[in-house]
């Protein structure tokens, strides 16, 4: 505190943090050019400085996104409702359900943490396909994703085993591909929404963390149900 103090952009500061919110102001270009600081560090010293509620700032900005992510998500139990005499017979799958529901979700929490980041740093312009940072963020998700996938199918088949479940190589063979072709999907699609929906955000000069998260976990929880169902019907 004492080193921000002794900074002669202090003042500076001080007055950034009073103007109004929501509202770009010269002073952000002023003090940038002065002292060569970010824009994006600037930004969030005016938008969640001292005077800010920041909890209250992030329920208000996040409040209609939930709202819709819940309704989203509700709808995602509607696709087993249809077929589940028929998925409750198949045990590995039943016992990946709400397995593959956290993992995908948690990854669209990575996904959309991580590409929020990459915009804030200003990693990624306009052709974000053409982006080292995005190709090896998108390879990372897809192999670790791939790999706790087998290894939970792995573990879901055991514990069948155990349960008397019949499980035999072709059986397994469906899991796997069930599993992994889910994945696959799922991990595409909610890489392309944290793409499109955190540029949208982003040029909105909000963060783009407070939309992308509820979004994305809330489509993997409803895409992951509807995929899992409609690959079930195919391949079982």
């Amino acid at each position: 505190m004492s080193f921000i103090k002794k900074h002669p952009a202090h003042r500076h500061l001080k007055k950034l943090q009073k103007l109004k919110r929501k509202h770009y102001h010269p002073l952000i270009h002023a003090i940038h050019k002065k002292h060569n600081i970010s824009k994006k560090t600037l930004f969030y010293v005016k938008e969640y400085g001292p005077h800010s509620n920041v909890p209250r700032t992030i329920v208000k900005e996040s409040i209609r996104i939930l709202l819709l992510a819940s309704l989203i998500s509700s709808l995602g139990g509607l696709a087993l409702e249809n077929i589940k005499t028929f998925f409750v017979t198949i045990i590995p799958m039943l016992i990946l359900l709400p397995v593959l529901n956290d993992m995908i979700g948690d990854y669209g929490t990575i996904i959309s943490a991580r590409f929020s980041t990459l915009l804030h740093e200003g990693k990624i312009k306009n052709k974000w396909w053409r982006e080292i940072e995005v190709r090896k963020l998108f390879f990372q998700i897809i192999t670790v994703s791939l790999i706790t996938a087998v290894v939970s199918s792995a573990i879901a088949l055991i514990i069948s085993g155990f349960s008397l479940y019949m499980v035999d190589v072709m059986v397994i063979f469906k899991v796997l591909l069930v599993v992994i072709i889910d994945v696959l999907v799922l991990v595409s699609i909610l890489f392309i929404i944290a793409i499109f929906a955190g540029f949208y955000f982003y040029r909105k000069q909000e963060d783009p963390n407070n939309f992308l998260i509820p979004i994305t976990t809330s489509v993997a929880d409803f895409g992951n149900m509807i995929v899992m169902a409609v690959l079930v019907l195919l391949i079982f």
